[in-house]
């Protein structure tokens, strides 16, 4: 249903986003051909994961929200492309569900996983919590942006991975 595009076949709009992907990444990953179908997905994606990745959250700790959501959610595609970015032993934590051994990382993983249950509405000793941990207001506010870019991108990767055809 959902094609793999390529330069020549992706919509018009698209094909910019997919060229500044393959000078980024050195390859357009197939999950990515296959968003291309909307143009305005694949913009919005990119837009907001790049956002995310300017935020004041250390990258470390923007993996590990990105690997909590993608674990949360099922994306094996996530999960491929953001486990190798991490160390080993946190991935494999993270994949399995176990809390982390670095407190501060795990304060992330816990936080981001109460405000995905909640649906945003962290109590005081929640948020309080997270703040314990050195991070900021700001950065409660980054952990937010982060949940909708990347359940945006564990919907999306899943919707179009699990009904693919070929051109």
């Amino acid at each position: 249903m959902f094609p793999t595009h390529t330069l020549e076949s992706a919509p018009a709009a698209s094909r910019r986003l997919m060229e500044a992907t393959a000078k980024h990444l050195g390859h357009v990953p197939p999950t990515m051909a296959r968003l291309a179908e909307s143009p305005e997905m694949l913009s919005t994606f990119l837009r907001a994961s790049g956002t995310f990745e300017a935020s004041t959250l250390d990258p470390v700790a923007q993996e590990v929200l990105v690997m909590t959501i993608a674990v949360r959610n099922g994306c094996s595609v996530c999960i491929a492309m953001h486990a190798p970015r991490l160390d080993a032993g946190i991935a494999r934590a993270l994949i399995d569900g176990d809390p982390l051994a670095d407190d501060r990382l795990e304060a992330v993983r816990t936080f981001t996983l109460q405000l995905l249950a909640s649906t945003g509405a962290a109590s005081e000793e929640q948020v309080s919590a997270f703040l314990a941990h050195g991070y900021t207001r700001r950065n409660a506010l980054e952990v937010v942006l982060g949940i909708g870019t990347y359940t945006m991108s564990t919907f999306a990767n899943r919707l179009v991975e699990s009904a693919v055809s070929e051109r």
